[in-house]
């Protein structure tokens, strides 16, 4: 299954091991098992330290990879490749004795943790959220005795997902019981099965002394703005809801200027190294609630964070990013993650032989309606204008799909379901005001984006549309608070524009604060 390319780099890997490993395969007849029999026999093939071996786990195709001698180890069941094989080789290397390079604290938090946790996380293989999810619960399971993690491949269980409810991915289970939905991070999982993490964390940021340059928001705009500021030899601290913001979400990038292709998870996890570089304090899963820009200009400007504790800084640099935006029509919260889906790439394997619908007609819409037009029974894509505002090569491969129906000038009006999933929607013909009914049993939102700034309002003057007013500079309308990237008024929300805005932002920033007199003149003034 290995290519001589891919082999080659497989073996440096597990030169890195240390622990002999064995990988104990539970198989069937089914051709799948071949597969991951072949599979599994190459690798043992590429060291010395890994051997395989026969279970009989009830799921079929599986296979655990256990340190010899131990308990230690993490199972998958189906076949780690696509976007899953990093993941295959962490857990290779780490259940090897192969140390991870995850921040020592939260190691030694993991392994204090007190309690019997067995997680199961179910995946698919063109999801680029769920390796973050299994990579983390296969580290803790590692660091951990009392933490098990199997990693389950949707589309090979289909009969599971069928029977737990599962409508997206990654979902994850704790001893049998709903866990979470969505991509989560180490910290994330940690944080949320730790009960006191939230007050240490609190208590920690409020003993953080003022930023010269306070960042919130770890997206490409944020770690720029971070980044030029930290270079300028000054105090600089970022505060993140989750360091990589939006780009998490991102499958392909191929328009980032000298990189011909990347994805999203891979581009955030360099921002997030290359930002670290530097010492820059950054402070991940902290929401901002409230802005209370400075009394007296060159004061400190207060960002209030969700749990309670602040943060301040002489300049704020504001890049929040964006999210999808919803339709707002009923039954469009109820069944999210029960049919409703955002992401076609992540959750498009579930609806296999299904009919479902997408919202939206412009690059994106139409993007996923194409993508999900080889997976699924039926694609009727939805538009509210009276024609695409897609890309004209796009109209063209969507127009020539045989299982593709396409309406516009069309008002989707509600999500309809029974209760436990989704069973259609219904919309509204605006030329002739005639009601419709669409029987399907998936629904994706391609609408566009929609700024995170409701936290901001009465500090700093938006746009009607919810939008942070920037000059040329990247200035707001507060004297000392700067903002850059999708959150602010700067056209075209792009990777490339908002890292440019970023740094636009961390210069600006720092050739206000060289015009200040110092800060406890300024505070002395104030008094």
């Amino acid at each position: 299954m290995l290519d001589a390319n891919l082999k080659g780099q497989l073996k440096s890997y597990l030169a890195n091991i240390t622990q002999p490993i064995e990988l104990v395969a539970s198989l069937d007849e089914g051709a799948k098992s071949r597969e991951l029999s072949e599979l599994l026999n190459e690798i043992a093939e590429l060291s010395d330290h890994v051997s395989v071996t026969t279970g009989n786990a009830p799921r079929k195709p599986s296979f655990m990879i256990r340190r010899i001698g131990t308990d230690i180890g993490v199972t998958f069941a189906g076949i780690p490749m696509g976007h899953e094989f990093t993941s295959l080789v962490l857990a290779l290397l780490q259940v090897g004795g192969h140390p991870s390079k995850a921040a020592q604290d939260l190691i030694e938090q993991v392994k204090s943790l007190d309690g019997d946790y067995a997680f199961e996380t179910y995946f698919s293989l063109s999801c680029q959220n769920c390796p973050d999810v299994v990579q983390a619960l296969n580290l803790m399971s590692v660091l951990n005795p009392r933490i098990s993690h199997v990693a389950i491949d949707g589309g090979l269980f289909k009969d599971e997902v069928d029977a737990r409810k599962i409508m997206a991915v990654p979902t994850i289970f704790l001893n049998g019981e709903p866990f979470g939905q969505g991509r989560m991070e180490l910290e994330q999982i940690v944080a949320k099965i730790d009960s006191g993490a939230e007050a240490r964390a609190a208590e920690k940021i409020k003993r953080q002394d003022p930023f010269e340059v306070l960042v919130v928001g770890g997206g490409p705009a944020g770690a720029a703005a971070a980044i030029y500021a930290a270079r300028k030899g000054i105090r600089t601290g970022v505060a993140a809801e989750r360091f990589g913001g939006q780009v998490l979400d991102t499958m392909d990038i191929e328009n980032f200027i000298s990189v011909s292709r990347t994805e999203g998870p891979k581009l955030a996890s360099a921002l997030e190294a290359h930002v670290r570089d530097y010492d820059v304090e950054i402070m991940n899963l902290q929401k901002a609630a409230k802005l209370i820009p400075a009394k007296t200009e060159g004061g400190y400007h207060e960002v209030v964070l969700e749990n309670g504790a602040s943060l301040k800084g002489r300049t704020v640099i504001l890049s929040t990013g964006a999210r999808w935006r919803q339709m707002g029509v009923p039954g469009e919260d109820e069944y999210r993650n029960k049919g409703v889906a955002y992401c076609p790439h992540c959750d498009g394997p579930l609806f296999k032989g299904k009919r479902v619908a997408v919202i939206g007609g412009g690059n994106s819409g139409v993007e996923a309606a194409i993508d999900l037009a080889g997976i699924v029974a039926h694609v009727t894509l939805i538009e509210y204008d009276s024609q695409l505002r897609a890309d004209a090569v796009l109209q063209r491969k969507l127009a020539s799909l045989p299982n593709v129906k396409i309406i516009t000038s069309a008002m989707t009006t509600q999500v309809n379901g029974n209760g436990e999933k989704v069973m259609g929607l219904s919309y509204k013909d605006r030329n002739h005001g005639t009601e419709h009914d669409v029987e399907l049993e998936g629904i994706f939102v391609q609408i566009g984006l929609v700024p995170n700034t409701e936290w901001l309002k009465d500090a700093i003057a938006l746009s009607p549309r919810g939008e942070i007013e920037i000059d040329v500079r990247g200035e707001t309308s507060q004297p000392g608070i700067f903002a850059a990237g999708d959150c602010t008024t700067v056209p075209y929300k792009q990777i490339v524009i908002a890292m440019g805005a970023g740094s636009t932002a961390g210069l600006s920033a720092f050739d206000y604060l060289i015009r200040l007199p110092a800060a406890d003149e300024v505070e002395a003034q104030a008094a």
